[in-house]
């Protein structure tokens, strides 16, 4: 017997649409892209070929993200069941793969660069730096309010958040070799840029790998839901209990309860089905709105194949 809670699209469980901020953001950055790339074969500049190349990167995962945004509005479908919630996810593990790539790139080059330190002209460099800046920061704002949304969104932003720490790196470097004429400056910036990027995007790859291997989610104990479940009246025994992750604010837990064998004649089984749902859905950090559980005698756990907490 099993008790399961559907949403429709409109729901508390339905995604909100982000995908004007996404597309904004995406608009100003391939504006910044262009205009980098124009700067960087104009001066030269070693530094700037960087930063437009994040760029560059940057804008495949906010493009990418966008698609994400947009599959994970379509309804669900008898062969879709979520949908394509999971497309977020998706989304958010390419992004972060890419962004631990150009982290990389960052740190071998910026390595490379203070033993032979390019000559570049510091003031278009500026002036470039500060273009982007000023972009970045108009996406930051559009993105900041719908960062916490979802895994999609946090990559998002982090992606811009990295442009903007570029352009910042870029400015300080430009700065620094006008007034002292040390090219090392640009290495330096590169390496402080590629130490902020790594980090963030190895947390949110391995947030996002979490949620594919169907981990459960962060801040659900299962040890404590299990204790739980069993102080329900009638109910004896909990096994094959899993949790994970769909989407991002879509956990869902599964479990196989035994109860007493009078449960089944008296009435007592919609009363703990209620009991179990409440639970779930009120008592931890997380909210489980989305659960099924099987109901069965104790005789049953004979017939089942076992090898599942």
């Amino acid at each position: 017997m099993s008790h399961h809670h559907d949403h429709a699209p409109a729901g508390a469980g339905a995604p909100a649409d982000h995908r004007r901020r996404l597309a904004i953001a995406f608009g100003l950055t391939s504006t910044v892209l262009v205009a980098q790339a124009v700067g960087a074969v104009l001066t030269g500049s070693l530094a700037l070929l960087v930063d437009t190349a994040h760029m560059l990167t940057d804008a495949a995962g906010l493009a990418m993200a966008l698609v994400a945004a947009h599959l994970a509005l379509k309804p669900a479908t008898s062969r879709r069941t979520w949908g394509y919630r999971r497309a977020e996810v998706l989304g958010a593990l390419a992004q972060s793969a890419v962004l631990l790539a150009v982290g990389g790139y960052v740190l071998v080059e910026g390595v490379r660069r203070l033993f032979a330190p390019p000559e570049v002209p510091s003031t278009e460099l500026i002036v470039f730096g500060v273009i982007g800046l000023v972009a970045n920061v108009a996406a930051i704002a559009v993105l900041a309010g719908g960062r916490k949304a979802n895994f999609n969104l946090r990559a998002a932003f982090l992606e811009v958040l990295n442009d903007a720490l570029g352009s910042v790196g870029v400015i300080v470097a430009a700065i620094v070799i006008a007034t002292t004429g040390w090219y090392q400056a640009d290495a330096v910036a590169g390496l402080l840029i590629g130490a902020l990027i790594v980090p963030r995007a190895f947390k949110l790859l391995r947030e996002t790998s979490a949620v594919l291997l169907e981990s459960t989610p962060p801040g659900l104990d299962l040890d404590a839901v299990r204790e739980h479940l069993l102080g329900v009246e009638h109910v004896r025994a909990v096994h094959d209990l899993h949790a994970s992750l769909v989407a991002t604010g879509l956990p869902v837990v599964t479990a196989h309860l035994t109860v007493d064998d009078e449960c089944f004649s008296d009435g007592h089984t919609a009363r703990i089905l209620d009991q179990l749902q409440d639970c779930l859905a009120t008592h931890f950090p997380i909210s489980v709105e989305h659960s099924t559980f099987q109901i069965e005698p104790a005789s049953h756990r004979t017939h089942e194949h076992l090898g599942h907490a």
